[in-house]
């Protein structure tokens, strides 16, 4: 048994025990209260899952495993002479709570290499679609075909026991994650540049590899990659991606169909297809404007016409932060490192100054602050990854290591199928009439 699986299962069996424990003696403990409003609207704060890799706080933002970003930044081991964690870090930290060393690291680093081989059968289903086929239809393709080498499928269908689910789950978690930047790297080409692939370098790490593979050299677009396969990572379970994943994940489908139901609801515009609208919006403004260095009222007026409109500006709320996201200020410590003068990073931080008291102004918006997905496509820009309708791709390969992670400890700790009561708004009057 490889050290991350042997540390998994010890601290998996240990956690299974204590919560056995907890809910013999306090199961029928009341934790929360359902109101009204909440069955219509998308079920808005309701306690009702476990998800150990993470957990957001309105005002803190994301800890994973206790540990915000900051301290990630500082803690989890770097590349030799990089300023940026290694997402494969965080992995180990999500899955079994224990900041990794360096050699660990260099491990799962290694092991990621080893599994990294996509199936022949991926690129022909991909290279039978259109080249125009969006990104994110595409990724859940290569995903779902996939599929034929599940470890779990496969041991289920032999008839494996309950107590081995993990280990075949955690197989499973560890291949589809090796290759998914080979498999986004192969769409990014295919879309963009006439499929011309770049063969993986097997010398460099996770993310500096999948930077090489979208075919943009430098160091510094490396550092970029590990910092935002690092951020968006994970951002606790009920997030609409991370829900789906668990939740086909309760049926006992195995990682490659949760994973693929996950990345459907990555790919919504209210989810993690904003990322694209932020810097379309951008772009839209620097057009009407006819010029990449707007004054402040410009901004303030185009953010004003906007809202005038209708519309939303893309990039500012959050459904639960009541504070500017950590997400966006670490991007925003990066691009002050490396890329202060660049004409879109310096519009970002225009906005970062304008829009939230013209949020704020209207007194009806809860979190007028910036959120991951307003700093995120500039940077990209900066470095020639301009087309971004890839981007949820991107946040999609990142996404996987938390989500994954998650599946590793519902099937170690024998988490049920996942089926919530709904009525039906006659039975809501009827209650309301009793009441």
């Amino acid at each position: 048994m490889d050290p991350l699986k042997k540390k998994f299962h010890q601290k998996a069996t240990a956690l299974g025990t204590e919560i056995r424990n907890l809910l013999k003696e306090k199961g029928d403990t009341k934790v929360d209260e359902v109101v009204i409003k909440q069955l219509y609207g998308g079920a808005r704060g309701i306690k009702m899952m476990i998800w150990e890799p993470s957990q957001l706080d309105p005002i803190e933002g994301i800890r994973f495993r206790g540990f915000t970003i900051p301290e990630l930044k500082e803690k989890l081991p770097k590349t030799k002479n990089g300023k940026e964690p290694r997402p494969e870090g965080l992995f180990w930290l999500m899955l079994v709570g224990e900041v990794p060393t360096e050699e660990e690291v260099d491990w799962l680093t290694s092991q990621w290499i080893r599994r990294s081989n996509v199936p022949e059968h991926t690129f022909k289903a991909l290279d039978a679609l259109p080249t125009d086929t969006h990104p994110m239809t595409q990724f859940s393709t290569a995903i779902i075909s996939m599929q034929t080498e599940s470890v779990f499928s496969r041991r289920y269908g032999e008839g494996m026991s309950k107590d081995e689910y993990w280990d075949a789950t955690y197989e499973d978690t560890m291949n589809l994650i090796a290759r998914l930047p080979r498999v986004a790297a192969y769409i990014y080409r295919r879309t963009y540049h006439n499929g011309m692939h770049i063969a993986p370098n097997t010398h460099l790490d996770w993310a500096g590899n999948f930077a090489h593979m979208l075919g943009i050299e430098g160091e510094d677009f490396k550092s970029l990659m590990r910092l935002y396969l690092t951020v968006h990572a994970d951002h606790e379970g009920g997030n609409a991606s991370a829900h789906a994943t668990h939740l086909v994940g309760s049926t006992l489908s195995d990682p490659y169909y949760s994973l693929a139901g996950g990345m459907n609801a990555l790919a919504g515009p209210l989810h993690g297809l904003a990322n694209q609208e932020v810097i379309k919006w951008i772009f839209k403004m620097v057009d009407a404007l006819g010029t990449r260095k707007p004054t402040k009222e410009q901004v303030a007026d185009y953010v004003q016409s906007t809202l005038n409109a209708g519309q939303v500006i893309p990039g500012y709320g959050h459904a639960v932060l009541r504070r500017p996201d950590p997400r966006f200020v670490a991007q925003k410590e990066f691009a002050e490192g490396y890329i202060k003068n660049d004409d879109i990073v310096n519009i970002v931080w225009m906005l970062f100054d304008i829009v939230p008291d013209i949020l704020k102004g209207l007194g009806k918006v809860k979190n007028p602050w910036p959120n991951v997905d307003a700093h995120s496509g500039a940077l990209l820009v900066h470095y020639g990854l301009t087309e971004y309708s890839f981007y949820t791709v991107l946040f999609g390969v990142s996404r996987a290591l938390g989500v994954l992670a998650a599946q590793c400890w519902s099937r170690a700790l024998g988490f049920p199928l996942e089926r919530p009561k709904s009525v039906t708004t006659g039975w809501v009057k009827e209650y309301l009439a009793d009441k």
